[in-house]
């Protein structure tokens, strides 16, 4: 064989080659494509799967809204030191590092009632660019009938030409109610403050407890139910505090208890906040019942007491901050004097939801 045929044998037989592999290659290919991959051609695309949304929207983590409790302030131009603790608390609550849609004074907000009481403390309100400011009327409200017109203690001359009536005017117009008894709401929460409504020149009976009327428990009752919104809480401001359950109070007590408490049985998410007692909040005390509603008691801004109902630090002044989220309440004690919270009242307390 030539050289030349020799060659053209060779390059024959490296393209047979060629084209057997790419014919094995071929197979192969189409071998492993059927077994893994289907013809396009002939598969449907699956739907695309919808991704789960969330059934409600998330709850936010800011409060809806807060406010501040101040009890028992006791304001009297005859000691000095009532004024210094509640300009240290408003001082505080207009630099607080946080919201405060409102203020509530929950009763003895003078120590004797008199006109000249009442114009101190407008007196110290007014230095002071304050969020809505709403009361209720406790006993020391009603001390004018003790007060002679010698701005002296005088017992043997009560009432000493003063009434009832003339403490509830001087109360309903310092803060422009027409009636002792109020609700206030603000960013869909609503607060409900009731009043004692006599003292012992018209009621000798009463002591130093609180009455409320016919009428005011009606519409007590009537606004709870109005007010009332499953899921979300609702805030009850009394000055006395309750007697043992399943009893009517007396002196120094919410008399009318027993229907105070059946007008709140129906509702979950009630708070009560009641003042009088002055306990502080370090010294051992319950605070906080849980009874049907959730209750606590304050301590005062102006005559902070001990264990025993004395006043052995005289330079506590406090009071409680309430926040309302979405989900709970929290309640927490703080010391005016000093700006700080308190480790032994701080409540956070989970809220029912509303039945779907």
């Amino acid at each position: 064989m030539s050289r030349r045929a020799f060659i053209r044998w060779l390059l024959a037989i490296g393209a047979a080659l060629v084209g057997l592999s790419a014919f094995f290659s071929q197979m192969v290919k189409k071998k492993f494509m059927a077994d893994d991959q289907p013809a396009l051609s002939s598969v449907k695309p699956e739907p695309a799967q919808a991704v789960a949304q969330p059934s409600a929207e998330p709850l936010p983590t800011g409060p809806l809204m807060s406010y501040f409790i101040l009890s028992d302030l006791h304001i009297t131009i005859g000691d000095p030191l009532t004024g210094k603790k509640l300009r240290q608390a408003l001082d505080d609550i207009t630099h607080f590092d946080g919201p405060v849609d409102a203020i509530m004074l929950t009763g003895d907000l003078t120590d004797t009632g008199t006109e000249r009481d009442y114009k101190e403390l407008r007196t110290i309100v007014n230095e002071y660019k304050l969020p809505p400011v709403h009361a209720n009327m406790g006993n020391h409200d009603y001390y004018t009938i003790w007060i002679n017109k010698a701005n002296t203690w005088d017992q043997a001359a009560v009432p000493n030409g003063k009434s009832d009536e003339v403490s509830r005017e001087q109360f309903k117009k310092f803060f422009g109610y027409k009636t002792l008894y109020n609700d206030f709401t603000t960013k869909g929460h609503s607060i409900l403050l009731l009043s004692q409504e006599a003292y012992v020149q018209e009621k000798p009976e009463v002591g130093e407890g609180a009455w409320y009327s016919d009428e005011q428990l009606a519409w007590f009752k009537e606004r709870v139910k109005a007010l009332y919104q499953p899921g979300r809480p609702l805030f009850v401001m009394t000055h006395q505090p309750l007697p043992p359950n399943g009893t009517d109070g007396g002196t120094h007590q919410l008399i009318r208890a027993i229907q105070f408490r059946e007008t709140l049985k129906p509702y979950k998410n009630v708070f009560v906040f009641c003042g009088h007692r002055h306990q502080d909040f370090q010294n051992g005390t319950p605070h906080y019942v849980k009874e049907t509603f959730h209750y606590f008691h304050n301590a005062s801004v102006g005559r902070t007491l001990n264990r025993a109902y004395q006043q052995e630090a005289k330079n506590k002044a406090q009071g409680i901050y309430v926040q309302v989220f979405a989900d709970k309440v929290v309640v927490r004690g703080r010391e005016f004097s000093n700006r700080t919270f308190l480790d032994e009242a701080n409540w956070s307390i989970d809220l029912q939801k509303a039945q779907a």
